[in-house]
């Protein structure tokens, strides 16, 4: 049995709510840069992202033009998605309405705007990062089934 997600599973759960792991190649002397971030994703459509112009993030984006994103879940029966492709821009536009809806996604009404409120000088400093999903990785170990000892 294919442990493989559907193409509607997977991105159905990229869709959902996770914490994602983002992967960007390093230099020459360096492994690739791995760190946690907040995102949205809507099927068929971009991951979107919010990050500091000035980021190493940011720079390694603009100069390698492609990333990686794993979102997995933390219990049994453990699931994941792994999406990398191209980076199709890095830019203020729609910054406000992106950042806003990915803390209220995150942290809720009431935290997410005391999180806005309290980040604003952010704002000044912040991009838009809108990668497109090209390859898909994926598992599912709920579609194992228990075999009978025989």
């Amino acid at each position: 049995m294919s442990l493989v997600m559907s193409v509607e599973e997977r991105e159905a759960f990229l869709a959902g709510l996770h914490v994602a792991v983002l992967s960007i190649a390093g230099g020459v002397d360096r492994g690739p840069l791995t760190v946690p971030i907040w995102y949205r994703y809507e099927p068929g459509g971009e991951v979107v992202f919010v990050t500091g112009e000035g980021s190493r993030k940011t720079r390694r984006l603009r100069e390698t033009g492609r990333c990686s994103l794993c979102v997995q879940t933390e219990d049994p029966p453990y699931r994941y998605v792994s999406v990398d492709g191209p980076v199709v821009a890095v830019d203020r536009s729609g910054l406000e309405r992106e950042r806003r809806s990915i803390a209220l996604r995150y942290l809720g009404a009431e935290r997410g705007e005391a999180y806005l409120a309290s980040s604003t000088a952010e704002l000044d400093e912040a991009v838009v990062v809108r990668m497109r999903p090209e390859h898909w990785l994926s598992a599912d170990y709920g579609k194992l089934r228990a075999t009978p000892a025989g």
